[in-house]
């Protein structure tokens, strides 16, 4: 797999097609999963909200239009230019900040909840992503997780696979106009990262309590939520 610093770059390429490539390739079902993740946040108005792996914000924005302040972070900065180009076009928008989500600059118990977007498998190391997620929330407060997930149903499986293997990573790369394998590494980035138990082992390990999951669409997503014990 690539490196942070190879990640790093690719992204930043993607990142003037990132949200037109995200609404072709899903066929806008990615904007129905972030509205199932901001349900399951259950946000209450007023409450300080981090999302990390920002990118374009879209996420970030859903948050802040159900009623929390938010922050929200990247390790990309060319993504968080075209999430602030959006912001101006809000008001009451979120903040965007350059950040590592391996070391994010907050205290503990800074946050509410912190949420994620397909962000976490892009991390080098998950674990203590969200070993530091889990760190900057309150005691009594959420991690909500939102990723990519293998689909087991024999037929839909086979298709989700020949689409991410065969179709994506040309299309991706047209409808974005990026010239590197950065659809590439979604689909290897997807087949090689833990999910459903083996995922919610690894928010266990990180201390958080109660870890459950909601597959979506089939089980071509999934929404993983625990709480920071209080």
């Amino acid at each position: 797999m690539p490196d942070g610093t190879t990640i790093q770059r690719m992204f930043a390429e993607v990142a003037p097609g990132y949200d037109r490539a995200n609404r072709a390739l899903s066929l806008g079902i990615d904007q129905w999963w972030r509205r199932r993740a901001v349900r399951l946040v259950a946000v209450k108005p007023g409450e300080r909200g981090l999302d990390v792996c920002a990118g374009t914000g879209d996420l970030s924005m859903a948050l802040q239009r159900a009623g929390a302040v938010v922050v929200g972070t990247d390790f990309c900065a060319p993504m968080l230019v075209i999430a602030n180009r959006k912001n101006r076009e809000v008001t009451g928008a979120p903040s965007f900040l350059a950040a590592d989500t391996l070391a994010l600059p907050f205290g503990a118990h800074s946050f509410d909840f912190v949420t994620v977007a397909f962000g976490i498998r892009n991390v080098s190391d998950p674990l203590a992503g969200l070993r530091e997620m889990a760190r900057v929330v309150r005691p009594g407060g959420r991690v909500v997780v939102l990723e990519f997930c293998k689909p087991r149903v024999p037929l839909l499986g086979s298709l989700y696979r020949f689409y991410f293997r065969s179709v994506l990573p040309r299309l991706g790369g047209w409808i974005s106009g990026a010239k590197n394998d950065a659809y590439r590494y979604l689909h290897d980035s997807v087949m090689a990262f833990p999910e459903r138990a083996d995922f919610l082992a690894l928010m266990q390990q990180a201390g958080l309590k109660n870890p459950r999951m909601q597959l979506l669409t089939g089980g071509i997503a999934a929404l993983y939520r625990g709480e920071v014990e209080a």
